[in-house]
């Protein structure tokens, strides 16, 4: 029902209301609304936000967003996690109205005597509602002036426009005929739900080393936790580990994906369960659960955390074929049916028929999250949600964070739009997106624009540049300088990123021309990879990946989604953009063109990094050091290789070295 001040449009809004906008603690955002009365007085608007506990803040003045409107915002900031709730309160303004009609009448000599006696009315009711430490004299004086007759109508009606007595109205203002919107629900969770840096490992390719027979053995989960100080020292915080459950050895897959495999193939690791185990086992080879603890220890000693894949299908072997026949969907010969994308065809792998038995399925989904969260995983990493029911996702996400809020889940889902939109509604922290596939500036610009104000209520980006199963033809032809640039993109165009191990070292090489998958693909081999010689030989690009993510610990801009700014560049091989969290502005201007020295003009929008139009201020490139001037408009020139990008900090951190060479 609308209330006797209109208050409509609230946004965030997430299906309406009926389910929670996403924030995190310290997060700024902005609320919206479109408020109008009738007739010509003035109204104003507040938010108001309640914690979990129903309690309430200082409220938060909304401003007209542009003159003539009728559309209000105003920031705001939760401060603890929990169900929150915010609301929009709008009232008439009589304060105002009457400033509107006095600024007309007095200097014109109309009604004069009237006016001034109706602003000291208005004026005197207002002083009940200030503390008397917070301005109330001043607005009593200015009560004063309004009736004192002795003066002049202009000094009189000054008085009531006294800086002081404006300040105390703003902070403390009367208002009339308040109505409310209803509350609209917010999920306030931890920081890590909307910023960090991944970085994603086979603990079967770490340490692993030939044998005495001269054959490749698996690394173990005490040889992985080795890589462990050194994904620290570049800065990460998430360490993603695929499924490590033992594998199937039916229909198992060979190298680079061949439908044979030989005695030495290991097998994908999302071909899940064996006579060792299912989704609640460690593969053998890996170690053993005391194994997986002490990584999951190192890991935590380190400050980094993990996240384990939780992929919701079997191998032919896995225990709950036999257990559970009704989970899988039967052909009319009887045979459980696999996996299939015709032509493709994934005997290895049987899906989930969830309609089966929904109860049993979620009940055991439910069993297994619970179970490596006893041993330390707070993190999970959905394999194909979009292939499952969303109703599933929504209880199992539901029961989960009912009692451990703190557990994050990352859709990975490059999917349809509104099944990704859908899976970000009813519970994923985060999702996987199209940035593999957005290289031109007008695709990024357009895709972070949505990203960053259409979609940021519901849906958390995290950029990762590479996965074992996508190697865009970007990274294929452009060699190192393609690699330097998708990094610098992602670490700075959102605050969630993540690489694939084998990123720092280049790794391009695609199955065959056109296809996105990798030679001698990691998912289906062991890829033990000399980490020390790459750095001693300056092949790595750890230098840079460090240096980008200590920028992102250190700037809180950095660390945010919702305010970025694309500034005009006058050649379109060059994009330019910053973002700001209060005083910290981060001015980032990139290449894309990973083969040719690129020059332009970037035309910067001053309002949007707090600035006068016609001010100069110095800038540090934090990825060189390098420290310059610039005005409104700037002259650069970037040469993949050398500088393919400036990271330009307006207030500058403390040095933090780094290098892109």
């Amino acid at each position: 029902m609308i209330g006797r001040i209109p208050v409509v449009d609230v946004e965030p809004s997430v299906d309406g209301g009926r389910r929670p906008a996403k924030a995190v603690v310290g997060e700024r955002f902005q609320v919206t609304a479109t408020v109008f009365r009738e007739g010509h007085d003035a109204v104003a608007a507040n938010v108001v936000l309640r914690d979990s506990g129903g309690r309430s803040g200082p409220w938060t003045p909304m401003r007209e967003l542009a003159p003539g409107t009728d559309r209000w915002g105003a920031h705001v900031t939760p401060t603890a996690e929990g169900r929150w709730t915010y609301t929009v309160e709008a009232w008439s303004d009589p304060v105002a109205t009457w400033r509107h009609v006095a600024g007309i009448k007095i200097p014109a000599g109309i009604d004069t005597e009237l006016v001034l006696a109706e602003g000291a009315h208005l004026h005197e009711r207002a002083a009940a509602g200030v503390p008397k430490g917070d301005g109330r004299p001043a607005v009593l004086a200015a009560v004063d002036a309004l009736r004192d007759a002795s003066l002049a109508p202009a000094a009189r009606h000054a008085a009531a426009l006294a800086p002081e007595v404006v300040a105390a109205l703003d902070r403390f203002p009367l208002r009339e005929l308040v109505s409310a919107s209803r509350p609209m629900p917010l999920h306030v969770e931890r920081e890590r739900a909307l910023f960090g840096s991944w970085y994603e490992l086979f603990p079967r390719s770490e340490g692993a080393s030939a044998g005495p027979d001269g054959r490749l053995r698996s690394g173990t989960f005490r040889t992985a936790a080795q890589r462990l100080p050194a994904v620290a020292a570049m800065g990460f915080d998430v360490v993603y580990l695929p499924p490590i459950h033992p594998i199937g050895t039916a229909f198992r897959k060979g190298r680079n994906n061949s439908l044979e495999a030989g005695p030495d193939d290991v097998g994908s690791p999302w071909a899940i369960g064996s006579p060792e185990g299912g989704h609640d086992a460690v593969h053998p080879d890996l170690g053993t659960l005391d194994d997986f603890d002490h990584f999951v220890a190192r890991a935590r000693d380190l400050r980094l955390e993990i996240a384990l894949d939780f992929a919701l299908q079997c191998s032919p072997d896995h225990p709950w074929v036999t257990e559970h026949p009704e989970w899988f969907a039967h052909r009319a010969d009887g045979s459980i049916a696999y996996a299939e994308n015709p032509p493709k065809k994934y005997q290895d792998i049987y899906p989930i028929a969830f309609d089966r038995d929904f109860a049993g399925i979620v009940r055991e989904t439910l069993r297994v999250l619970r179970h490596w969260m006893a041993h330390g995983v707070r993190i999970f990493r959905v394999d194909n949600p979009h292939t499952k029911p969303v109703v599933f996702w929504e209880k199992v996400i539901a029961d989960i964070n009912r009692t451990d809020p703190d557990v994050i889940f990352l859709a990975e889902a490059f999917t349809r739009p509104a099944m990704m939109a859908t899976l970000g509604k009813i519970g994923f922290q985060q999702s996987y997106t199209y940035f593999t596939w957005r290289n031109s500036r007008d695709e990024l610009t357009d895709y972070l624009r949505e990203l960053s104000t259409d979609s940021a209520a519901h849906m958390r980006p995290n950029l990762f540049v590479n996965t074992p199963d996508i190697l865009h033809a970007y990274l294929q032809d452009g060699g190192r300088p393609a690699f330097e640039t998708r990094a610098v993109l992602a670490a700075t165009l959102s605050p969630s990123w993540g690489v694939y191990a084998g990123y720092e070292l280049c790794e391009g090489t695609p199955a065959h021309p056109g296809s996105e998958e990798y030679a001698d693909s990691e998912k289906y081999e062991l890829r033990p990879r000399d980490w020390a010689r790459a750095e001693a030989e300056g092949r790595s690009l750890a230098p840079l990946l460090t240096t980008l993510n200590r920028l992102r610990r250190r700037h809180p801009a950095l660390r945010q989604l919702r305010d970025i700014t694309f500034h005009p560049v006058d050649n379109g091989a060059l994009i330019a953009y910053s973002k700001r969290h209060g005083d910290d502005v981060v001015l980032t201007v990139v290449n894309l063109d990973p083969f040719h020295t690129q020059e332009a003009t970037v035309s910067l929008n001053m309002a949007a990094l707090g600035l006068s139009w016609h001010e100069s201020f110095p800038v540090r490139d934090e990825l060189t050091g390098q420290t310059y001037h610039w005005g409104r408009d700037n002259y650069v020139r970037l040469e993949p290789g050398r500088a393919p990008a400036h990271v330009l900090s307006l207030r500058p951190s403390p040095s933090i070295g780094g290098s892109l060479s």
